[in-house]
């Protein structure tokens, strides 16, 4: 597996679904439902089935085998 990009977030927080389009993981909101919900998100090595949860800088993402992590913008 690559080593995780780093992608910049305006505010201190940003919701799983939306760093998901941000990252280019995904391509639309439907999308990150769909994959969130059948547990092909990580969120630091651990399944994430909420797509509401709030990252932080450092936070790393995974899906499918392409990892993104949040970094301050």
């Amino acid at each position: 597996m690559s080593e995780p990009i780093d992608v910049p977030i305006a505010d201190d927080v940003i919701r799983l679904g939306q760093f998901l389009k941000l990252a280019n993981l995904i391509d639309s909101g439907a999308e990150a439902k769909t994959v969130i919900a059948e547990g092909l998100v990580r969120v630091n090595d651990e399944v994430e089935l909420r797509r509401g949860r709030q990252l932080q800088t450092g936070d790393i993402v995974t899906l499918a085998g392409h990892k993104a992590r949040v970094s301050a913008g």
